[in-house]
Parts: C-alpha cells; structure tokens; sequence
C-alpha cells in the first residue's frame, strides 16, 4: 500500500520510521511544512541515509502520487485539508483529530469520504487508546460496569517540543496565562470523543453530564526544563480532567498529569511511587487495575532524543493503515474497525 507520510514533526519521523519497517506498506511521499525541508531527501530528514523519497510543501504533489493512504501528523488539524485528502482518492490515518466525532461534527469529512470513496480514521494513545479503546477492552473482562478511567502521569520535561510546551501548553508562564490559555480547548476537542465513546458503547444513560477541569502547580524555586529556567511562581505542573457522571456518580473519567519534574512544586504533586505511568481502571465484577510502562523515557535525555510515548502513537497510526485502507469508506472508529496488531520485526518474518 503506498504511503504518504503528512508533516515530519516527533510523531511524524516516528511515523516514518515504522512504516519503513512494515511489510505491507510502501512510503511513496512525504509533506513538509518548512521550505528548507522542500526538495530533502526524506531519509536525511529522520536522520539516516537517503532512501529516494522527496519531502515537498506542495499538496499538489501529494496529490499527484495517488496514495492510498495519508498519515497525517501536523501540529494542529485542518479540517479543509483533510477534506481535500479524502475526496482526492486518499484514506486518512491521524493521532490530532476525529477519534468519536458527533455526526454533526464529522458531517463535512463523512461527506468527503463518500465524494472519494474514503476512510477517515482518528488513533494514537493519549486520545486515541489508553482514553476509550482500553478501558473498553478491559471492560470486556467485567460484567454491570459502574466506572471507568484512562489516565496519563508523565513529566513533562522529556517531551522535545519547547515551542509547544511554553507557547501552547503555557508551562513557565504564569498561572492565569495557563488557565486562560488555549489548552484546555485543543485537549477537549479530543478528550471529549474519548468520554462519549466510553458512554455510548458501555450503555450509560443518555442524560450523562461531562465536565472540564484544569488545576496547576507553581514552582517554589527554580526549575531546568526544556523552556529554560522556570522560576518560582511561575507553572511547573498541570492537571487536566474530563469526567461524565450520571446523577451524582462519576461514570468516567479522562485525565492528564503533565509535571517538570517532581521537586519544588507546590502542591506538592508527585508521581507516587509507581512513577511515570499510564493508568487504566474498570470498576465492574470484578474490577480491573492496569499499569501500562514503557511508554515514558528512563530519563529525560532519552525523552528529547526518542520519546516512546510519541513512538507509540505514530505506531498506532501506522499498524491502523492496512485495516483503514480495507474499510469501508466513512469515518471509522476502533468501534468499526477489526482488532489492530503490529508486524513482527524484519529478522523475525
């Protein structure tokens, strides 16, 4: 199946990588958004030596090679692009967006999938899978389930993205830049999917509410992060919640602990002594308690050069093109499609 890899941020190399690996997948293309990215050998973009793919700015050139997929990966999404994707002949494969979108929401991309005979499917981990898929799989395991959560403890510091981190996430700002910033909204509009799809499949009422929240944390001296210094009194930590309760019980809940670290915060916030981890719990008969590792770093040198986290929502991405690429067109979510498994290693095959 030939491939067109969309932006080549962490996720988007990450992306590259997994899709020279896969057996079943060819990397036909590659859009960039820097000009001096225009005309590179995609190869040398992600680091290695070439490997004859040309990365371009011009979506007539991705266009023009008729892939049969698009892994798209830009920082934020854009709806009309997407669209243009898709009419175009091309499925579409994405972590930034269209996880469980209401039918209003979706109605422009379902009407382009249908103009091209396409599919639109939204993946990664975080929405994406620790948020609905796995609290869903384990729920299998339960019987008159009465809540369920997916939540993320991560440091922060080992994510490599200092524009992203102090521009968008307001880590370093000071509080009430954080709590009037933009985040809580670009997470909703993801997190959100991940509720309704855990109270439509589980049966909840229908009348479910779901609220918002955002708290932070303050450094109390200062702090080395990949913003700079973060001085005293300035935020060091974030925690974002998102839950659905019916009547007075919360059913679900969604949650992020984004922190720098866990010294000279206040609160005084800290990972606990499971550290860095993700978290998936199912109260049902009987209950489930999972503890996923492996997806943060050992350290946070080896968080800014490789973050496994965002290996493993570009993997996601990609494993899903071959099973997006045999669906039926529309948007399709893991509730549509069949169960998504990796390839074994080359050595292995």
């Amino acid at each position: 199946m030939r491939v067109v890899q969309w932006a080549t941020g962490g996720v988007g190399k990450a992306a590259i990588e997994t899709l020279l690996l896969h057996p079943e997948l060819e990397l036909v293309g590659c859009w960039v958004h820097s000009p001096d990215k225009h005309g590179r050998d995609v190869g040398e973009l992600i680091g290695r030596d070439p490997i004859g793919v040309t990365a371009t700015t011009s979506l007539d050139d991705v266009l023009a090679l008729e892939a049969d997929c698009v892994v798209y990966c830009p920082l934020v999404p854009d709806r009309d692009e997407v669209a243009t994707l898709l009419r175009s002949g091309a499925n579409v494969v994405t972590p930034v967006g269209w996880f469980y979108p209401s039918e209003r929401s979706g109605a422009p991309l379902a009407a382009a999938c249908a103009e091209g005979g396409t599919t639109l499917h939204g993946t990664g981990i975080n929405p994406g899978g620790i948020t609905e898929l796995h609290p869903l799989v384990f729920s299998a395991l339960s019987s008159a389930v009465t809540y369920v959560r997916g939540e993320e403890f991560s440091d922060i510091r080992t994510y490599g993205a200092p524009d992203v981190v102090r521009y968008i996430m307001m880590f370093g700002g000071p509080p009430e830049e954080a709590m009037g910033g933009p985040m809580l909204g670009l997470l909703s509009s993801g997190f959100v999917q991940s509720v309704r799809m855990c109270l439509d499949t589980l049966g909840f009422s229908a009348d479910a509410e779901i609220s918002t929240s955002q708290e932070v944390a303050v450094a109390t001296a200062p702090i080395d992060s990949p913003v700079g210094t973060i001085e005293p009194g300035r935020v060091a930590g974030q925690r974002f919640v998102w839950e659905a309760t019916v009547g007075e019980q919360v059913v679900v809940r969604v949650a992020v602990n984004w922190l720098m670290g866990e010294e000279h915060l206040d609160p005084p916030w800290t990972f606990g002594p499971e550290g860095e981890r993700f978290e998936v719990e199912v109260q049902g008969d009987p209950p489930a308690f999972v503890t996923i590792k492996g997806w943060q770093p050992a350290t946070v040198a080896e968080g800014l050069v490789r973050n496994p986290g965002v290996v493993a929502t570009a993997a996601h991405c990609v494993n899903s093109v071959p099973y997006v690429v045999a669906a039926e067109p529309g948007i399709r979510t893991y509730l549509d499609l069949p169960l998504v498994a990796g390839r074994a290693h080359p050595d292995l095959r």
